[in-house]
């Protein structure tokens, strides 16, 4: 008995260690390429300080874990399990009396350990810091808003308008930017295009939003009097509840307008065109980005008791997903064993080559199967499991063959 707990111990060991090193190998992968992804426009663009990187690093690390804890313990099996065939350890092993599954008890604890690890980050800390990393990276820019503006490219966070800018520059007054060349397109809350500005000039200022009801002096149609009156984002009050409200003004000069007509809105045949404006002012609330910003988290940023409390429909999908990635582990285990042990490769290069192609086959596989959450009629709740239900029916059909060998 005392002979077996020294070998549980020395399997244990191994396995827990290079688990260990081999998470944090693939996270570190994961979270550069998280981060290259994610904060390259802002570091780029927007000049974002040191700070920013590592509290983003901070909150990605959870998400990550999420993927590299099964992948480690995966490859972990693979190679643990492969040098102890190539060195001949399994087969002294069983020569003294010890069966597989005896010897892969070590496994099956470890496992167990790890998936109640991934189940309390897919239910909780993850989306927690999912939801952090989504506000830090909305806060980097509303922090300076007018870094949103860059040259030749388009602009899609402010509410209700795309807004290319060819070419932007440093005002020479010191305040804002100066924009040549603007494209503003402003849509209604159903997302349809209502008119278009041409702008030859522009500056860009962060200021208290002022009330400005009256519309740009136009020099022919008036159908834009009336647009610029209805549409709320264009020249809104600053003024609301007794506070000012704080906001990006952009103004241009030398303007052209296009839209929809006033008595013919729905039909495009009528789009009147040939409005110019000499100077005009967009003011765009800050709040209101914000706001919309926070509401676009989705279910992937709720943690457990939030999402048994949501009415969201996709909740339940939501659920089923995160614990199919926590056992995740179990079923890398069961697959990992046999096939370490098959290979008889202790090369670590070999152990890792294996676990990557079964790790990339499984999450591609749990991928696809996630995206048929938009077709209800399919039982997405039932599809994010068919990863975990093929590799448990693979994995044990491999390990009772290996037993009976």
């Amino acid at each position: 008995m005392d002979r077996v707990r020294l070998l549980d111990r020395y399997i244990g060991r191994q396995l827990f260690v290079t688990s260990l090193f081999a998470i944090v190998v693939l996270s570190v992968v994961l979270v550069l390429g998280n981060v290259f992804k994610q904060l390259l426009d802002q570091v780029v663009n927007k000049n974002a300080p040191p700070s920013v990187i590592l509290s983003f690093i901070q909150y990605v690390i959870p998400f990550s874990l999420t993927f590299t804890l099964p992948w480690g313990f995966l490859t972990a099996v693979l190679l643990v399990f492969g040098r102890l065939s190539a060195d001949n350890e399994l087969t002294a092993m069983r020569t003294s009396g010890i069966s597989i599954p005896r010897i892969s008890l070590p496994v099956g604890v470890l496992a167990m350990m790890f998936t109640g690890i991934c189940l309390w980050i897919n239910l909780d800390v993850a989306p927690a810091a999912q939801a952090a990393m989504k506000e830090s990276i909305f806060h980097l820019a509303t922090s300076n808003p007018l870094s949103l503006f860059g040259s030749d490219r388009v602009i899609s966070e402010l509410p209700d308008n795309q807004i290319y800018v060819e070419r932007v520059e440093p005002n020479p007054n010191g305040k804002g930017n100066k924009l040549h060349n603007l494209h503003i397109y402003t849509m209604d809350d159903k997302g349809a295009l209502v008119f278009v500005m041409f702008a030859e000039e522009g500056t860009l200022e962060l200021k208290p939003m002022v009330n400005t009801e009256k519309s740009p002096a136009l020099s022919s149609p008036t159908f834009l009097n009336i647009a610029l009156k209805t549409t709320a984002h264009w020249a809104r009050s600053a003024y609301t509840a007794g506070r000012k409200e704080f906001g990006i003004v952009l103004e241009f000069f030398n303007g052209r307008y296009e839209g929809r007509s006033n008595d013919h809105p729905d039909e495009l045949s009528r789009w009147q065109s040939g409005a110019t404006v000499a100077q005009g002012s967009i003011s765009i609330s800050l709040q209101k980005l914000y706001d919309q910003k926070k509401k676009a988290g989705g279910v992937g940023t709720l943690g457990l008791q939030e999402l048994l409390q949501s009415e969201k429909p996709e909740k339940v999908i939501e659920i089923n997903k995160r614990i199919s990635n926590a056992l995740a582990t179990i079923a890398f285990a069961l697959l990992a064993i046999p096939l370490g042990i098959t290979a008889q490769r202790k090369e670590t290069s070999v152990g890792f080559a294996i676990s990557l192609a079964i790790g990339l086959v499984y999450y591609l596989m749990f991928f696809v199967t996630d995206l048929a959450r938009q077709h209800p009629k399919w039982h997405p709740e039932l599809l994010v499991w068919a990863p975990n239900v093929l590799f448990f029916m693979v994995g044990t059909f491999r390990f009772f063959q290996l037993t009976r060998r």
